[in-house]
């Protein structure tokens, strides 16, 4: 049966005779019981820009495949290649597109639902979802961005497909054995320094037994700190994510409110911190510093001038979805003067992380650092702030030489003399990132314990933040610098479980 028009094509006085079947060229037979068409005089070519027709041969538009089906009106299929899609098959990143920028790799972690802040975040909703289930942070010590050069994990888009989130790479099964040896091997040069973590992910790893353990530990009368210790300080963050979803599971109990039952005083305090997806942590921590009376401008400076353009991004969305406030609000709010600005600048994490050097560009930069500061009556604040948050780390490091042939000694005699109070703490602790980042923690840690009584908070955010990072190294240069180790340090301010936790969290 055929439907439509089943009489004679109709003619029209003046007018071209049309295509007897569809996409045939005219005076071609017909298929039978094919549907005909008047022509209105014009052809079927695309029309140009003045309206009038053109050749198929210059149709700016590929040629569709279509199927002709006697009796019926032809089918067209639109079928397209990746050769004409008109838009990008992958979502963007947020690495340097330069020479020596290193591309992420995938992850052969599996996607989990549960969230830490970093496993796969495609899975997420979203930002509050994500950063409720974010794994451990190791954060980089090096200069360059978030990569797997630098650090173990590896990153992909997630919703919304305007930033990226950390994966972490150990294995493809968190819970497999020998976990560790599946770490690729990151590239070393010169501004990319080693990694050693005294805290790594624990091989043969088995969640439900460890939850079993903690159970166990806080079951009862009295509390089993030793076993709570052993487990906690020997695993590594996303690990310690996956105990309190087994613990849920099997006991149906939260683990993190077991926990604060249990134990008390700084031990609390530290094992609560061992417990927090990183980002969630130093969220936290900068929000309680903004919290209250006054502002506590060291953890600022400890946060935002020494992690990463990634790092970052990543805490501010944790802190968003946590608070409901962005980060850069409450900067605004609870700082002032040249410090807000150096604060607000930090946190738009816009920082070129490029390894490329322009010795040209270091020379003029350090000129106008000079100009700026020892050559003027005043300080010009505003370049030091340009040129310190946005030069890459290895490009300032060829400025900081350039100003040091030009002057004789080192920029930070220059920020000494021209700035005082929290911008010069600001200021010299990026410089200080820039030469030896190591070294900066390692001085922060010193100054937690120096003197009567310790600064607990402070220590417990340091260990906690570099032990799955670069703890051995920080360790190596605090006895060189201070001429006894960290654990003689820690051993002689603190006590009790408190004490046993930190030395098994520095320990290699």
């Amino acid at each position: 049966m055929s439907y439509g028009y089943q009489g004679p094509p109709v003619q029209f006085p003046g007018r071209a005779r049309p295509p007897t079947s569809f996409g045939a060229p005219p005076g071609a037979p017909s298929a039978p019981g094919a549907l005909s068409y008047p022509s209105m005089g014009f052809s079927n070519a695309p029309p140009t820009s003045f309206g009038m027709p053109q050749p198929y041969s210059q149709a700016p538009y590929p040629t569709q495949p279509m199927h002709l089906i006697p009796g019926s009106v032809p089918a067209q299929t639109n079928t397209y290649s990746p050769q004409q899609m008109p838009y990008p098959q992958s979502m963007p990143t947020c690495y340097p597109s330069n020479a020596h920028s290193n591309q992420p790799t995938p992850s052969p972690y599996p996607r989990q639902q549960n969230y830490n802040t970093y496993p796969n975040l495609q899975a997420a909703p979203d930002a509050k979802e994500y950063f409720s289930n974010m794994a451990p942070s190791p954060y980089p010590s090096g200069p360059s961005t978030y990569t797997a050069n630098t650090i173990p994990y590896q990153s992909e888009s997630y919703p919304g497909g305007q930033g990226v989130g950390p994966k972490y790479p150990y294995a493809a099964n968190p819970s497999a054995a020998g976990t560790r040896g599946t770490t690729p091997a990151p590239r070393r040069d010169r501004f990319t320094p080693k990694t050693s973590p005294t805290v790594v992910p624990y091989d043969g790893f088995d969640a439900r037994a460890d939850a079993e353990t903690l159970r166990k530990a806080m079951k009862g009368f009295g509390t089993d700190e030793k076993a709570i210790i052993h487990v906690l300080a020997n695993r590594s963050n996303l690990q310690r994510q996956e105990i309190a979803s087994q613990f849920k599971t099997l006991y149906g109990k939260d683990l993190i409110k077991d926990l604060k039952s249990e134990l008390s005083g700084n031990f609390e305090k530290l094992v609560l911190a061992l417990m927090t997806p990183l980002p969630q942590f130093y969220a936290k921590e900068l929000n309680d510093a903004m919290s209250g009376l006054g502002t506590d401008e060291t953890v600022l400076i400890e946060v935002l001038c020494t992690l990463s353009n990634h790092e970052i991004s990543i805490i501010k969305q944790a802190y968003e979805a946590m608070y409901g406030r962005t980060l850069e609000d409450d900067l605004i709010s609870d700082t002032s003067g040249n410090f807000k600005r150096l604060m607000v600048s930090l946190c738009c994490a816009n920082r070129d992380e490029s390894l490329n050097v322009d010795n040209a560009a270091a020379m003029e930069d350090a000129r106008q650092l000079l100009q700026a500061g020892e050559l003027r009556f005043g300080t010009d604040e505003s370049t030091f702030n340009a040129i310190l948050v946005q030069r890459s780390i290895a490009q300032l490091r060829q400025i900081f030489v350039e100003y040091h042939n030009i002057t004789g000694h080192d920029i930070e005699n220059a920020i000494e003399n021209e700035f005082s109070g929290d911008i010069k703490k600001g200021l010299l602790a990026i410089v200080t990132c820039v030469k030896n980042r190591t070294g900066f923690f390692a001085e922060q840690l010193y100054k937690s314990m120096k003197g009567l009584g310790t600064d607990d908070s402070r220590l417990i955010r340091l260990v906690v933040t570099r032990c799955e990072v670069d703890m051995g190294e920080i360790k190596n240069v605090f006895a060189h610098q201070y001429g006894e180790s960290l654990e003689d340090f820690i051993s002689g301010d603190c006590s009790g479980h408190y004490k046993k936790c930190l030395l098994a969290l520095v320990q290699s």
